[in-house]
Parts: C-alpha cells; sequence; structure tokens
C-alpha cells in the first residue's frame, strides 16, 4: 500500500527524521491560511498523487506570496496529474502539500528496502540525488553504494558512517545521518513496510540534512496489524477494479490488453498470459482466484472481468485441484446470467469435475466456447478478440 508524501513526513516526524515545515491544504483558502502560518519568504506547492516525477510534469511549483500560492493551488486541485510513473489518464489531485523552502547545498538518495536475493533487508545510497535512481543506475552505477543489514545486530554505527564518508559528510552531520538512518530503520520494522525512500535527502547551506521528499511502501500482508496506517489508504489513487477485487479476496492487477484471462494460481496464471502474448494477443489483466475458491467469488471475479471496457474476449483457465471445475462453471454461469454478455468467452477446465463442469457450459445455451486445451484456448480467444 502507497501513502502520500504529506503522510509518509507525519511519520518520518515520528522517527525524529527532520523535514520541511508543511502543511496539507486541499482548498485554496487553505492553502493561503498554510503559507500565513508557516511564514518566510518562499514556499513549494506540491501536488498529493501516489507516483514520482512530479516535478518535471508541474506538480511541483515554487511560489513567492499567498496570492501566488492560491493561484497554483486552484490550478492543480481537481486535475489529473500524468507522469513517467501512472498511465495516461493520470491521478486525481485532491490535496497539495506547501512546504517552506530550504536552500540546497547537495542533494543525496537514501533507501531502503527488502533485497530479495539477500533476504535481508537494505539501505541504498547515492551521492546523486534528486533524479531517477534508475537513471543513476545505469549511467552511473559507481556513484551507488549499498549493503545489507544482519537481522540479528541490526543497522550498526560503522555502516552509517561509511554511507557518510561516501557522502561526503562531515563533523555533527556524521551523526546527524546515523540518527536519520537510525530512525528510517526503526520505522521499516515497526510498521512493516516494504521500502523507505528518500529522494532527495539534502544538505542544507545552512550544513543541516532534511528529508526533502517522502515515499513509504507498506506490505499489504501485514495491514490488518496496523489499523493507523490502513486509515491512510487514498482509494482515489489506486485502480477501481483493483480495490473491488480486494474486498472478495481476489488477486487483479490490471494491464493494458483487450483479453481479459481468469485463472486459479498465480503460476498458472502468468503461463496463460504468457501464451496469450505468444498467440498474438494481449491480457487485459492479471486475476488469480486462488485455490479454494467458491461460486460467489468466481461471480465476483467474472463480473469484475466484463467491468473493463478494453475487454473484447475472455480467457478462463481453471485446473481443478482444490478447487473443482464445476463450483469454477457455476460460477461463470452465474456472472453471465447477471450481466448481459456481448463478448466471447473461452474456458479451459481441467482436473476435478471438469467433465461435469463442461457439460454445465456446454448445456447452458449462453454461447461459451468450452476449449480442450491451453494452447487451443489462447488461439481461439485471440482470434475472438480480434474479431470483435
Amino acid at each position: 500500500m502507497n501513502i502520500h508524501e504529506y503522510q509518509a513526513k507525519q511519520i518520518f516526524e515520528e522517527y525524529g527524521i527532520p523535514v520541511p515545515l508543511g502543511k496539507m491544504a486541499n482548498t485554496v483558502a487553505a492553502a493561503r491560511l498554510a503559507v500565513t502560518e508557516l511564514g518566510g519568504e518562499g514556499w513549494a506547492v506540491k501536488a498529493q498523487v501516489h507516483a514520482g516525477g512530479r516535478g518535471k510534469a508541474g506538480g511541483v511549483k515554487l511560489v513567492k506570496n499567498e496570492n501566488e500560492a492560491a493561484e497554483v493551488t486552484e490550478s492543480l486541485l481537481g486535475r489529473l496529474l500524468v507522469t513517467p510513473q501512472t498511465d495516461s489518464e493520470g491521478l486525481p489531485i485532491e490535496s497539495v502539500l506547501i512546504e517552506k523552502i530550504s536552500p540546497i547545498k547537495r542533494e543525496f538518495y537514501l533507501s531502503l528496502l527488502v533485497d530479495r536475493a539477500t533476504e535481508r533487508v537494505s539501505f541504498i545510497t547515492s551521492i546523486a540525488g534528486g533524479m531517477d535512481i534508475e537513471a543513476v543506475a545505469e549511467e552511473m552505477p559507481e556513484k551507488i553504494i549499498s549493503f545489507q543489514i544482519h537481522p540479528a545486530a541490526g543497522l550498526q554505527s560503522h555502516q552509517c558512517r561509511k554511507v557518510a564518508f561516501a557522502l561526503e559528510l562531515e563533523g555533527q552531520q556524521i551523526r546527524a545521518l546515523e540518527k536519520l538512518m537510525q530512525g528510517m530503520y526503526q520505522l521499516f520494522l515497526d510498521k512493516d513496510a516494504s521500502q523507505v525512500e528518500v529522494n532527495p535527502l539534502i544538505e542544507t547551506e545552512a550544513g543541516e540534512l532534511m528529508a526533502l521528499d517522502a515515499k513509504i511502501n507498506f506490505d499489504d500482508n501485514a495491514l490488518k496489524a496496523h489499523p493507523d496506517i490502513s486509515t491512510m489508504q487514498d482509494p482515489g489513487q489506486e485502480d477501481e477494479k483493483e480495490n473491488k477485487a480486494q474486498e472478495f479476496d481476489l488477486n487483479y492487477i490490471t494491464l493494458d490488453g483487450n483479453i481479459g484471462c481468469m485463472v486459479n494460481g498465480a503460476g498458472l496464471a502468468m503461463a496463460t498470459m504468457d501464451l496469450v502474448k505468444l498467440k498474438g494477443g494481449a491480457p487485459a489483466n492479471f486475476l488469480d482466484v486462488g485455490g479454494g475458491t467458491n461460486t460467489e467469488k468466481v461471480a465476483e471475479a467474472f463480473k469484475l472481468l466484463l467491468s473493463d471496457g478494453q475487454v473484447k474476449a475472455v480467457l478462463v483457465n481453471i485446473f481443478g485441484g482444490i478447487v473443482q471445475c464445476d463450483v469454477i462453471a457455476k460460477g461463470i454461469l452465474a456472472a453471465v446470467e447477471e450481466i448481459s454478455i456481448t463478448i466471447p468467452v473461452v474456458v479451459r477446465l481441467e482436473g476435478t469435475n471438469a467433465e461435469l463442469g463442461r457439460k454445465l457450459l456446454n448445456d447452458s445455451g449462453l454461447g461459451l466456447v468450452a476449449a480442450d486445451d491451453l494452447s487451443s484456448a489462447a488461439e481461439q480467444v485471440v482470434k475472438l478478440a480480434e474479431a470483435v
């Protein structure tokens, strides 16, 4: 789960991570008040969306007075912001963060994440901050430093000093960086985060370190243990179909193709998508209904697929191991009877009660195509999608 920058900075403050003085505003009047209360001579107005690259997309503006802050806020609120990390439609701006501007001397990159290869929490840092870390990794790999944290020992002072020396910090800055890194690490553990990122971490003209930006991602599987984090979720920043899928415990991810896929099992789902692609088609989604599903769940999954206006045909690929094929067939039929279907549906059933499931589909009179094997099912659905 992602949260907004202003929410991440609130958590940063709880863990002693220095951030600029700022206030969230969701109206023009609130923006004016924020500038007055913050004081100073310059402010940044930052669109709050769950995506990076906001500055290049016009989502971050510097203002010199209250009137400019009001004008920029009015131009941003209600707008869809398109960045390299969003789709072509963009994400809605429903609030902005007003922050006092700090004179910047240098910019760094600092993040904490799970390294799947070493199975440990890892820090990644770079003296080249304020830009896409992917670009730094590709163009200047020598400027990136990473290290793993032993789960029993935790973050050590010598590791923090190594980072400080790499960033060419000195004196009090070294101790300040260690405090900041320890705060990030404790936050990561306490909140079951999957990523904590500061880009950029700045050194001000006064020599202070400050998190100019803040990004935190949380492990969805741990959210039940953190109701305080769950309340920070903003459904408006997320895919509507993916949110609906979560209500029924379905694993769903929206893609940009036109063939809807419903499969049981993540591995089989990936293989199904690959085969659709191999046959010349493009999957519209990843959808795993799980191993122990039921008729209601399958019906909701099917309705979810059909709610996507981009979908021209649907491929259902079920291997009946734990779940029985006749249960899947009943779920499909329940959804088809509830929704008026105008697109072709190809179903491949294999495993427990497969023959019974195919019979239910063939006898339904609803025009469903029952395929004998996965390869022919993929070929059929691609051809049918092209013909629509």
